[in-house]
């Protein structure tokens, strides 16, 4: 069975980055960190708010993750484990929590969230991604 998967957006600041809950099956999973809105430009901003297939795909530099597709004018849009606003590229980063790291807003324990990520992920090779901002 594809569990239902959606990022409800909680916040958003440019120079912090957009800070966010990701939640499988109606249950919150993990934090989430994205770059601020500037206007979907590629490698710099967060996604639209949408809904967007998610295909299980294997990264040169993260190994086996997701990515989101089909997004306009943007490509290489992945999950994959980071810290703060400059380590995202334009992806989506998964952390237990939200804190600060070197005075920046910043998501923590993310290596192992990641990782408990994809166990859960396990068997699935596509999602619905559903994208809301409530901010």
């Amino acid at each position: 069975m594809t569990p239902t998967i959606d990022l409800i957006r909680l916040e958003n600041s440019f120079d912090g980055g957009a800070l966010g809950a990701l939640r499988i099956c109606k249950q919150m999973f993990c934090a989430t960190l994205e770059p601020a809105d500037r206007d979907n430009q590629p490698d710099v901003s967060c996604i639209p708010a949408g809904q967007y297939r998610c295909r299980r795909i294997q990264s040169p530099r993260f190994w086996d993750t997701f990515e989101v597709q089909h997004v306009p004018g943007r490509s290489h849009i992945l999950f994959h484990p980071g810290n703060r606003q400059v380590d995202t590229a334009g992806c989506i980063l998964v952390g237990r929590t939200w804190g600060q790291l070197s005075g920046d807003r910043a998501i923590l324990n993310s290596g192992n969230t990641f990782e408990r990520f994809m166990i859960r992920m396990k068997g699935i090779d596509e999602f619905v991604l559903t994208i809301t901002e409530s901010y």
